[in-house]
């Protein structure tokens, strides 16, 4: 959409707009702003928020990382722990893509079953490369 497009929308001629246009370009980050908002409708950050962000991010990818690997820290053998890794990660697999699907609008069992179909796959992916490396 060209600026000027956004100024007609609310009502503002062609000549007013130009001249709005040429007044914006003069003043770049007043410019840059105006784009950011009005032609791809976003708003600027919120500088606290890269912060916060990123400890998501990584408390999940902490507390996801516990999922596969618990059975590791609690069983005695690397075959048992193998067996139940499998299942819990499927089962947790299974959980989240059935709430996705409730949040998404999707239907919960697809999406359940999709979750753990790119999942398990991934999963064994990333397992069978391990054992080709070591």
């Amino acid at each position: 959409m060209e600026t000027t497009e956004i100024f007609r929308s609310y009502g503002v001629t062609e000549e007013e707009s130009q001249s709005m246009v040429e007044a914006l370009r003069t003043r770049p980050e007043a410019w840059v702003d105006f784009m950011m908002r009005f032609e791809l409708g976003l708003e600027q950050p919120a500088p606290r928020r890269a912060v916060v962000s990123a400890l998501t991010i990584a408390g999940a990818y902490i507390t996801g990382g516990c999922i596969p690997l618990g059975p590791y820290m609690l069983l005695a053998t690397a075959s048992a722990a193998l067996s139940a890794s499998v299942t819990i990660t499927l089962l947790a697999l299974a959980m989240f893509g059935y709430v996705k699907g409730h949040f998404t609008g999707a239907p919960p069992w697809r999406s359940a079953m999709q979750t753990v179909l790119i999942g398990g796959v991934a999963a064994g992916a990333a397992f069978m490369i391990a054992r080709a490396i070591s």
